[in-house]
């Protein structure tokens, strides 16, 4: 019987199924960080158990530290106390941690690719909803409860039912200026928040497979913000290329077996999906978002939406968002005032963001009254910035790039942006409050990123093309 390849490799995972129930799933990778492993260690404590596999799980911190002065004391107390139950459970159950200080340190789902930790036809779980990144490499990869945290350090297994399957194709060519997070953005758009619950997402065509795996995961990143369980991409020679030689990847007899298996990982030609989407590359535009949830996006040529183009049961909610964002129905997006840029996050802070980003702003400066964070994702991707420059075409542009972490993404340590000011985000998601209590996010790519930075404002990346 075809299948997909989310088929072939959660068939090959799958200990038991309960009948009319859920399925017992094994679990190659966990990841944890200092925010949802606390009370999962506790839980352990408690009930005497010890961490079944400790080789199997990679921990780092990420959320709750600081991007500044990374060698001092956590000024926070609360971060400070997370970060360190994390330190001490780690030794107390035998779990290796990068923690500050560490070359390995940095955002869990980036460390994990760059490590080479992330391999093809794995399951992989986090207590992190954006988990769904790793599954650019052809992996199961979704976010998981603090309960189930502890289930998975206890029993290496997981208690899962089978997520019905989407796939959605892009095909042709993307025009410039235009990045895989406008790929995403376009896509949340059209299908909403909450358009593909219930679903596992496969994307394909084309368009797809001319990303890098830095786009890929870009892509796979953002899945759950239009509801899915997650989302992932068939490996190819894009992939393979990518994981070889990392410190953690199969070596010489062990990486040819591993190869000929994921190169097995691709869906049959006549697989069924339960829905399917297609997508023209060519009608995809640099995207932003005007709302508090990333389905509020548009091409930024285009106006916010009029009220009346809204469903009525979704109004009251459309004219909150507006409201919280200080902006009208109908109006222009492009022009929009900026107060911060911040260019980070498990989405967008990867060498090749700081690249682009970098390439754009040689030579320019930041706007008057604009402040620039660009935050690592993680020590490798710091120390790559450096020894390539990067670091001063940021200084000399005025932007400051700071030590790695979760950092501005959301208000969970001290990179907060100040209530009622717009900061537009590289980050995935724009809710209230989310980066700073009445913070106002507009979420976009790095590079029209970089164009607020120098300009202030909303623009448009397509206008400095040649100039």
């Amino acid at each position: 019987m075809a299948k997909t390849i989310f088929d072939k490799i959660w068939d090959k995972h799958v200990v038991t199924t309960i009948e009319g129930g859920p399925s017992v799933l094994y679990i190659d990778r966990h990841l944890i960080h200092e925010v949802t492993s606390p009370q999962a260690f506790k839980g352990l404590s408690q009930r005497g158990l010890p961490v079944f596999r400790p080789q199997q799980v990679v921990a780092t911190a990420d959320h709750n530290v600081p991007t500044l002065n990374q060698h001092l004391p956590i000024a926070e107390e609360l971060s400070r106390k997370q970060v360190e139950a994390l330190k001490e459970n780690c030794e107390a159950f035998g779990i290796e941690l990068y923690g500050l200080g560490h070359p390995y340190q940095g955002i869990v789902h980036v460390i994990g690719p760059e490590l080479g930790v992330t391999q093809p036809g794995m399951t992989m779980v986090c207590g992190d909803s954006h988990t769904s990144t790793h599954g650019a490499f052809g992996t199961i990869a979704f976010g998981i409860g603090t309960s189930e945290v502890e289930m998975v350090l206890a029993t290496q297994c997981l208690l899962q039912s089978r997520p019905k399957l989407m796939r959605i194709n892009v095909d042709g060519t993307l025009k410039p200026g235009v990045l895989s997070k406008d790929i995403i953005l376009h896509i949340i758009s059209l299908i909403s928040a909450s358009g593909a619950t219930g679903y596992f997402v496969e994307y394909a065509g084309s368009a797809i497979r001319e990303l890098s795996m830095e786009g890929r995961m870009t892509i796979c990143n953002m899945s759950i913000e239009m509801g899915a369980r997650g989302g992932l991409i068939a490996p190819d020679e894009t992939t393979f290329s990518y994981i070889k030689g990392r410190p953690f990847a199969p070596k010489g007899e062990d990486w040819e077996k591993k190869l000929a298996y994921w190169k097995t990982l691709h869906t049959d030609a006549d697989a069924k999906f339960d829905e399917e989407l297609h997508i023209r590359a060519e009608d995809i535009e640099p995207m932003i978002t005007y709302g508090t949830n990333p389905g509020m996006g548009i091409g930024v040529s285009k106006s916010i939406p009029n009220l009346s183009v809204i469903k009525d049961n979704e109004k009251p909610n459309y004219i909150k968002a507006l409201e919280y964002m200080g902006l009208e129905a109908g109006a222009p997006i492009i022009g929009q005032k900026v107060d911060y840029v911040f260019i980070g996050s498990c989405t967008n802070s990867r060498i090749e963001d700081l690249r682009l980003v970098a390439e754009f702003v040689k030579g320019k400066q930041k706007a008057d009254g604009v402040e620039v964070w660009v935050v690592p994702g993680s020590k490798q991707v710091e120390q790559q910035a450096r020894e390539e420059g990067i670091d001063k075409i940021f200084e000399a542009a005025g932007f400051q790039l700071r030590g790695p972490g979760c950092s501005a993404c959301l208000g969970m340590n001290e990179d907060k942006i100040p209530a009622g000011k717009y900061c537009i985000s590289t980050s995935n998601r724009n809710f209230e409050g989310r980066q700073g209590p009445r913070a106002r996010t507009l979420l976009a790519s790095p590079l029209t990123a970089a164009v607020a930075a120098v300009t202030g404002k909303v623009g448009d990346v397509r206008d400095f093309f040649g100039n």
